[in-house]
């Protein structure tokens, strides 16, 4: 595996995690409302079906392979960096610029 390259304090803080400097304050209740909520977010249950157009499906397909990764993954993971706000619409805000 490869080592990564830390900065100076980096490197100190991991030496003072290690060294047992720091100690969890992470209680049981805590940690298991974490589990739950990674779980959830995790969790592929519902199945839904739309329609797009052939050259779009061709494009996600196209970017999913260079991701190496299926293309059902990258819709599920642009649809989810959307919703949790981490995926913008650049093109609105150019709209929105061009306005001013």
């Amino acid at each position: 595996m490869k080592k990564m390259k830390l900065c100076k304090d980096e490197s100190q803080l991991l030496e003072a995690v290690e060294a047992g400097e720091y100690e969890s304050i992470l209680t049981k209740k805590r940690r298991k409302e974490l589990v739950t909520a990674a779980k959830d977010t995790v969790r592929k249950d519902k199945r839904i079906n739309i329609r797009i157009s052939n050259r779009d499906l061709r494009a996600i397909q196209l970017k999913a392979y260079e991701e190496g990764i299926p293309y059902q993954t990258l819709v599920s993971s642009i649809i989810h960096k959307y919703i949790s706000g981490s995926l913008k619409d650049i093109s609105a805000n150019k709209h929105i610029q061009r306005a001013d």
